[in-house]
């Protein structure tokens, strides 16, 4: 039997200092990081996902970070083989792969051993279920797979749309498939421990230190150069936004409504991040 690469994962909720960690062991053990973050490969996109600056990366390559235009709807199937492709590319150099970030699936089918099932767009399906509501949505997938509703983690509407249209064209239920097979890598997982509260609380500094930045000037930048596509539309951060520059409300209620929402965010990670015994997260 083939000896497996070595892996690091480190896999926390949002806000715990996941990416710092990783640069810190990064400098002790001659690692390189690949992101696993949905969020983070869309360029543009900074302030909002927290994203690490050239500064903070402190010389380490990073993988998967600005990797496509906000349109490009970027797959987990195209996660998956560019983040291969890299961790590959680390070990060439006689390097050590840490993959760091808070989106699960991407662990999952990267590093757990999962299969992915690779539909090809159904643009007539997908122009139908646009129209409908991101409820409607979330009743028809439940309908089709409640399981795998039951593991997403930011039930966006294109999350949604592309759930049900992986279902419905391969006849089963996502949950049916993701089997898994012999994982391809030997991971040596991390998990950050933090009580739930001291989450919440970072998660709320990390938030104003965002308005501090320029988080308002960074929305009205990226809808000025794209307008207002689904990848901005359903990010936490740019979306609690949009109604405060429509007139709708204050920007102490938008900037309320991005807390409460990342707050959300971080409890359906801590959630997922569960399931992982290895991580050693309570």
């Amino acid at each position: 039997m083939r000896k497996k690469s070595k892996v690091i994962a480190i896999a926390s909720p949002t806000a715990t200092g996941k990416s710092k960690l990783a640069v810190e062991l990064a400098h002790k053990i001659d690692g390189e990081i690949v992101s696993a973050d949905s969020r983070l490969v869309y360029k543009g996109f900074e302030i909002a996902v927290a994203k690490p600056t050239v500064e903070e990366q402190e010389g380490i390559k990073h993988y998967l970070i600005d990797v496509v235009e906000p349109e490009i709807d970027y797959t987990v199937a195209n996660y998956v083989d560019d983040a291969t492709e890299a961790i590959q590319e680390i070990l060439k150099k006689g390097k050590n792969p840490i993959v760091v970030g808070g989106t699960g699936l991407y662990f999952r089918v990267l590093l757990e051993g999962y299969d992915i099932p690779r539909v090809a767009p159904n643009l007539q399906l997908r122009s139908e279920l646009n129209d409908l509501s991101l409820e409607e949505l979330i009743l028809r997938l439940k309908k089709l797979d409640s399981k795998y509703f039951d593991e997403v983690t930011e039930p966006e509407k294109r999350k949604m749309i592309r759930a049900i249209e992986v279902c419905e064209t391969i006849g089963k239920p996502l949950s049916e498939l993701n089997k898994q097979k012999e994982p391809p890598y030997d991971v040596q997982w991390i998990g950050i421990n933090m009580k739930r509260e001291e989450i919440y609380d970072r998660v709320n500094k990390r938030v104003d230190k965002m308005v501090e930045a320029g988080i308002v000037e960074e929305t009205k930048r990226l809808l000025k150069k794209h307008g207002r596509i689904p990848n901005i539309v359903e990010t936490i951060g740019y979306r609690e936004l949009l109604p405060y520059l429509d007139g709708e409300y204050s920007l102490e209620r938008a900037v309320e409504l991005i807390k409460q929402h990342s707050r959300n965010y971080a409890k359906r990670q801590l959630t997922w991040f569960r399931r992982n015994k290895a991580l050693g997260i309570d």
